[in-house]
């Protein structure tokens, strides 16, 4: 047993050299040349140890930050994951990694894009930014997944005094929204010179494709393993059933994890025996007003005074289908990059009061759909959101004649 452990400390006593190293200017490379030499296969547990022993010996939480990628760098592949706990489908670490699959998946089609775009003429150029601002808008959907690892995960890890880690991890997530936000912005200037856009994508894209791509490692390598081992099966649970109130990153879990020991309940039941929602003009159980509003022959979403879409509908035949992923996401980054100038519009003129509602109706196989945007406001005239209201009304403008005589529709 003494033996395990000296090599543990031995172990930890190298990698914090290592790191320390790096801070002194030593080269990625060299550094990782020698943890190949010095190290076999380093345990998760260990890394984390290192980190939270360097923070408090003194080494700032922000040089740490600064460091992240480049040990990263050097510790990716050499952390030993064998003793990794299974997880079953829907659990909180197995949604993040499948969302990490999309993420990875969005990550490669802007890499190859990207790569494509640097040899291009100036009218195919144009055509491939609007393309990969539509990838970066897909891409910003991580702050949903990080968002759920800092006010769902990130607390039951502080409980237990492990607090470094997280605070380093947080700090890197701010750094990639803002890359990511800084892409779109760039993007938005449709007409630009080859020039310009490979000073773009060697200052601003590529580095923030890397630090969603960098980011998982680190979740993958350390996060989770740790967590894993940290925090009970009654606090996953916690996490899991509040996951829905901040949303899922580019991925709608298809399977609902409960413990062994939890008694499951459908949405219905468990809201049978909840309180009324007392309206002016009457009352709904939550399980009524979702069998009304499901039975609707219109699609409903609803984004709030935020931007966030927040609802959505769930009737048998969808116009235009959703899933969970969207919900609080930036409903100007559910549209493609083309309209999102429209949807901003609508949201501005809707806020400031000068409209209240849009309509607009398409062609789409072989149906006339009607969409409309129509502003919420409370009786004080304050904005509440938006609710977009599509409907298929092609069998209205088939109807002749009249009917008076009861006739059930086949539908």
């Amino acid at each position: 047993m003494s033996e395990l452990i000296n090599n543990s400390q031995s172990r930890k006593d190298k990698l914090k050299a290592l790191i320390l190293k790096l801070h002194h200017g030593g080269t990625q490379e060299s550094v990782r040349n020698e943890l190949l030499l010095s190290l076999s296969q380093i345990p998760y547990g260990e890394v984390v140890e290192v980190e939270q022993e360097l923070i408090g010996e003194g080494l700032p939480e922000e040089e740490i930050m600064n460091l992240c990628d480049a040990h990263s760098a050097v510790l990716e592949g050499r952390v030993d994951l064998s003793v990794l706990k299974p997880i079953p489908d829907g659990h909180p670490v197995d949604v993040f990694r499948k969302e990490n699959q999309e993420i990875r998946n969005v990550v490669n089609a802007i890499s190859t894009l990207i790569g494509n775009m640097v040899e291009q003429t100036d009218s195919v150029l144009t055509e491939n930014i609007i393309k990969l601002r539509g990838l970066f808008n897909n891409l910003y959907d991580v702050d949903k997944h990080y968002q759920r690892k800092e006010y769902l995960l990130f607390p039951y890890l502080e409980k237990l005094e492990i607090t470094g880690p997280p605070k380093v991890m947080w700090g890197k997530q701010d750094e990639i929204r803002e890359q990511i936000k800084g892409s779109i912005d760039v993007l938005q200037v449709e007409t630009m010179t080859p020039e310009e856009f490979k000073a773009a994508a060697e200052m601003v894209l590529k580095p923030a494709a890397k630090g969603a791509w960098d980011m998982i490692t680190k979740e993958e390598e350390i996060l989770f393993p740790m967590a894993l081992d940290a925090i009970t099966e009654a606090q996953w649970y916690e996490i899991s059933k509040q996951s829905i109130e901040i949303g899922f990153c580019l991925y709608d879990p298809q399977i609902e994890w409960h413990p062994e020991w939890v008694v499951k309940q459908s949405i219905n039941e468990s809201q049978k025996s909840g309180s009324h929602i007392q309206l002016p003009s009457g009352s709904f159980s939550a399980e009524e007003i979702m069998a009304i509003l499901n039975t609707l022959p219109v699609d409903i979403t609803f984004v709030d005074k935020d931007d966030k879409v927040k609802y959505f509908s769930q009737s048998a035949e969808r116009i235009f289908q959703r899933n969970r992923a969207i919900l609080n996401r930036d409903v100007r980054h559910c549209h493609p990059p083309a309209s999102a100038h429209i949807v901003d519009k609508i949201i501005n003129d809707f806020k400031t009061g000068r409209e209240s509602r849009a309509p607009f109706w398409i062609n789409m196989g072989g149906k006339l759909i009607h969409i409309e945007y129509f502003a919420l406001r409370n009786e004080q005239g304050d904005y509440l959101g938006t609710l977009e209201v599509s409907h298929n009304v092609q069998p209205y403008r088939d109807l002749t004649g009249e009917q008076r005589i009861l006739s059930y529709s086949k539908h």
